[in-house]
């Protein structure tokens, strides 16, 4: 069998892949690789704590802050949202997921807690890109790759969405992405604080997630990689080099992909959910939190609707959830997700590990890399 070392090199010396950092904890067991450069030029090593930006990978973290709030009896998970999103008071419907904008009905009943964090409230996206009403999600919202500075800040936001029609009845199907930045919002509007505030005080720094934000300060951006995608000739094209978007606050602090984080802090975050809420004999989340954002939410349809994104998995609260056996890396239970950004964290539940990848090339589409797949295959000992 390959070493993780071995695997990384294989794959960054392909030419597509600037560098790596993969992250694979059993227990206090923990190997860590960092292959390649921080840009294409090579002229500055990728290494452990490297500062990526962490796009999807980041929403388990935001509907952990969701569940604080429940925690703390501030909202609860069948309330409507409405009280703290009066936007979303009153949404309508397209008839047809296929109808037009304005070939609206009324929403059935109202949007709750529990639908934002399962992702059945009725916004994001299916697996048809072309649908009339993510229209709007794209050109107005600015949902898809992460591009902090462009964003609308929140109220805008919120105001613009509250015009879009839901894609489908809240509950009825499983919908990727929008759901988490709403959770973001939910989060300021419940506590009065501001999204990076509340992340910093109730999860990064009870966690030590020391390097975990929405920007990267000056001092740190000699640690912060570059970011590209496949060029439609081949190569790589920059996105974003370390004093572009990342290099201050945004109007919007998505918590759809907003973040930027190391391999380590991702690492606390997951073992605090592998110890059931807690670190260092201190308590994060409740044990029932964890339980509840770590199990399959989903039905069996609504996992087949959404198998461009899901693979035949499920979701729980922020990530997805293994309930087939479908590949080598599959276990009952593991939880985690994947970033456009090129990133992937996983805790197992049933085996105590934590598997993490962190890259800095764009994901072509909602599947997974090669080098992804071949890491998890790697981490299972498959």
């Amino acid at each position: 069998m390959t070493t993780l070392n071995g695997l990384l090199r294989s794959c960054t010396g392909e030419g597509t892949l600037p560098g790596a950092v993969a992250l694979v904890a059993r227990g206090d067991d923990v190997e860590v690789e960092a292959v390649g450069a921080a840009d294409v030029h090579g002229a500055s090593p990728v290494s452990r704590d490297s500062i990526f930006r962490i796009a999807s990978i980041g929403k388990p973290i935001v509907a952990a802050a969701v569940m604080t709030l429940v925690d703390d009896g501030r909202i609860a998970l069948d309330e409507p949202v409405a009280k703290w999103l009066p936007e979303l008071a009153s949404p309508s419907v397209v008839r047809t997921m296929d109808a037009p904008v304005d070939d609206v009905v009324p929403a059935a009943r109202p949007i709750t807690v529990e639908d934002l964090l399962t992702f059945r409230a009725g916004y994001g996206f299916p697996s048809d890109f072309s649908l009339p009403v993510l229209a709007p999600l794209f050109a107005e919202l600015k949902q898809g790759p992460p591009q902090p500075q462009i964003v609308p800040e929140q109220d805008e936001w919120m105001a613009t969405l509250g015009r879009i029609p839901l894609l489908c009845q809240p509950g009825d199907a499983w919908l990727y992405n929008t759901c988490s930045d709403i959770q973001g919002v939910l989060i300021a509007r419940v506590s009065g604080q501001p999204l990076p505030e509340f992340l910093a005080e109730r999860l990064f720094e009870p966690l030590g997630m020391t390097d975990t934000g929405f920007e990267v300060p000056a001092a740190e951006r000699d640690r912060f990689v570059h970011f590209y995608r496949l060029g439609p000739e081949g190569g790589l094209d920059l996105v974003d080099a370390p004093d572009g978007q990342w290099s201050s606050m945004p109007a919007f602090p998505s918590g759809a992909g907003g973040l930027v984080s190391t391999a380590d802090d991702w690492l606390s975050f997951g073992r605090m959910l592998l110890a059931e809420g807690t670190v260092g004999g201190r308590r994060v989340l409740s044990s029932a939190a964890v339980r509840q954002m770590t199990s399959d939410h989903l039905t069996a349809s609504q996992r087949e609707a959404g198998r461009l994104f899901l693979e035949g998995q499920g979701w729980g609260f922020g990530g997805s959830v293994d309930v087939e056996p479908i590949d080598p890396w599959n276990v009952p239970g593991r939880y985690g997700w994947v970033g456009g950004t090129g990133t992937a964290a996983h805790i197992i539940p049933a085996t105590g590990a934590v598997t993490i990848l962190l890259t800095q090339v764009e994901l072509a589409g909602p599947t997974p890399p090669s080098v992804m797949r071949a890491f998890w295959s790697w981490a299972a000992g498959a």
